[in-house]
This record gives structure tokens, C-alpha cells and sequence, in this order.
């Protein structure tokens, strides 16, 4: 009876030990998983990891960056949009988003009702290039030289879909260029031929030309910003002939519709405060983009505008995916 008794008393006091590290594991974050539609390596992707750095810092939890991508990204948007509201799954996306409401004639999720959106991360302009004999020398030259030529210029295109696909349709509908659009797998090609002379002009990313910048190899002509950029001295921006035009790709963080507010505050202010770190900067300015951020109300409204807008884009460019 002795020993029972001990044991008992052991056990109990080994028991009341381990209360607390129960109550603690208990306590413990659960981790947070970002779900991106694009391949790894990508502009979308280093969006995601930068960022899911920054606020495993600010929450003090794991932040996970699953890679998902297909169908423009609407494959990780449908898992977003299934999932649980605790805010434990989010969704990175990109300009395709907005884009896809419009390109796909159906969709398994309403971009703007099953999704909160938490905010806007960055934005990243291209740049309007040409083969290195290409006659015009900047945009007002080229829209000469477009409109006494229609259909005679050659645009390769990126990606059908792509946010560059969409800066091209942009400038050719208001520039009212009648363009010869060629679609490639992806930018690297589009350029290689554009280098080859197989291609007279092309929107392409900051990162994708810009070590081409004093090659000679193929002529610059604009960038899609508001304002100039610092990779690019003297180059303009396309709106300096083309009032009001700027084409950006975007991109921002999402969760499923129906989280709590106070789930949805919290991670916007994570997400803000890891966009506005130095880190996060960085790695945004280097590819020439800068970081933009806002409200959920905000990015709502601006999702709301930008689906609106691509919907004119899309009919321009009579492209439509089943």
C-alpha cells in the first residue's frame, strides 16, 4: 500500500508538471500557410516568402509558402476560397486575378465574394522594348509609325493572360495601334526572339531586360509607371505621350471570405508592417517595383475597379479561356 501510494503521488506530481507545458502547446500559434499560383522562383513566389518572413517575425508563428500553380492562379484561388476562416490559409496572388474574372468564361469562385482581401503588397511596371533597329525612337514615334502600318507591327506577348499580355492590349486600345500580336510560353522566349529581330516590340519585366540595358541589343523605348525609374535613367514613362496611361502588375494577400474582423485586422497589420520593412523594400525596389499597401476596405474597392477595368481589356483583345 506504501508503494501504491508513492507511485500515485509521483505520478501525480509528474502529471501537474506537465500541465503546463500542455497549456502551452495548447497556446502555441498554429502555422500559416500562403498559397501561391505560380511556380517557384517567380516574381509572385519571391513576393510570398519575402513576406511570409516579415510576419512569421510579426506573429511569432510559421509562415509557410506552398506553391500551387496552374490555370493562371485560380487553382490556389479555389483552395483559398474553400478553406477553413480561422486565417490560417491565405492566398498570394497577382494581376490574374482580376484578369481571370474576364479571360475564363467560367470560374470556380467569385473573386469578389468569396475572398476577403487583406491588402496590396507591391506593384511592378514593364517596359515598353523594341528590336534594336526598330525605326521609332520613343512612343510618339511609334504611334506614327503604328497607325500608318496597321497590323504591320509585331508584339510579342508574354503569356496570354499575363499582366504584360493585358499592358499591350492596354496601349494598343488607347494608343489605337492595330498591332500584330504573337504569343509565346512565356517572357524569356518572347525576348530571345525579340534580341533575334523576329519581332518588332514587346512590354517586358524590369528584371527580364534590364541586364540587356546596355547591350545594345534591343532598343528601349518606356516604362508603364507614373514616373520614371532609377534603373532606367532618361527612359519615360509611356503617360508622357499617352496621358493617364500606366499598366502595373500587382500583387496582395487574400484569405477566405467569412473571417472574423478581428482576424482580418490582425493580419493586415502584419502584412503592412512586413511590407514597409526594409528587407521587404529591398527585395521589391531591386525588380523595380515599389511597395503599396492599404486597408481591406481599400484593396476591396480596388479589386472592384480593376476587374471592372480588365473587363474592357479582355473584350479588346477577344481572348477567352474555357
Amino acid at each position: 500500500m506504501h508503494k501504491n501510494a508513492l507511485g500515485r503521488r509521483v505520478f501525480a506530481g509528474l502529471f501537474s508538471l506537465l500541465l503546463p507545458l500542455a497549456a502551452v502547446h495548447a497556446q502555441a500559434p498554429k502555422p500559416i500557410t500562403l498559397i501561391v499560383g505560380a511556380s517557384p522562383g517567380g516574381t509572385t513566389d519571391r513576393v510570398a516568402r519575402g513576406i511570409a518572413q516579415e510576419m512569421s517575425d510579426i506573429l511569432g508563428t510559421t509562415v509557410i509558402v506552398e506553391n500551387k500553380p496552374g490555370a493562371g492562379g485560380n487553382i490556389a484561388a479555389d483552395q483559398v476560397a474553400r478553406s477553413a476562416k480561422d486565417g490560417n490559409t491565405l492566398l498570394v496572388s497577382f494581376t490574374s486575378f482580376t484578369v481571370n474574372a474576364s479571360l475564363y468564361k467560367k470560374l470556380p469562385f467569385d473573386p469578389q465574394k468569396d475572398f476577403s482581401p487583406i491588402s496590396m503588397l507591391a506593384q511592378v511596371p514593364s517596359v515598353l522594348v523594341a528590336r534594336k533597329d526598330f525605326p521609332a525612337n520613343n512612343v510618339e514615334e511609334l504611334i506614327k509609325l503604328g497607325k500608318s502600318k496597321p497590323k504591320e507591327l509585331s508584339f510579342a506577348l508574354g503569356g496570354i493572360g499575363s499582366s504584360l499580355h493585358m499592358a499591350t492590349a492596354n496601349f494598343q486600345m488607347v494608343t489605337g495601334i492595330e498591332g500584330l500580336n504573337v504569343p509565346y510560353k512565356g517572357t524569356s522566349p518572347a525576348i530571345q526572339d525579340l534580341v533575334g529581330g523576329q519581332v518588332d516590340l514587346m512590354f517586358a519585366s524590369v528584371e527580364n531586360v534590364l541586364p540587356l540595358l546596355d547591350s545594345g541589343r534591343i532598343k528601349f523605348l518606356a516604362v508603364t509607371s507614373d514616373k520614371p525609374l532609377k534603373q532606367f535613367p532618361g527612359l519615360p514613362p509611356v503617360s508622357d505621350t499617352v496621358p493617364g496611361f500606366t499598366s502595373q502588375a500587382w500583387f496582395g494577400m487574400f484569405g477566405p471570405a467569412g473571417m472574423s474582423p478581428e482576424r482580418l485586422a490582425e493580419l493586415n497589420k502584419a502584412a503592412v508592417e512586413g511590407a514597409k520593412r526594409p528587407s521587404f523594400i529591398s527585395l521589391m525596389t531591386h525588380g523595380g517595383g515599389q511597395v503599396v499597401t492599404n486597408t481591406p476596405t481599400e484593396f476591396a474597392e480596388f479589386i472592384k475597379k480593376d476587374i471592372a477595368h480588365y473587363a474592357d481589356v479582355v473584350k479588346f483583345t477577344g481572348a477567352s479561356v474555357d
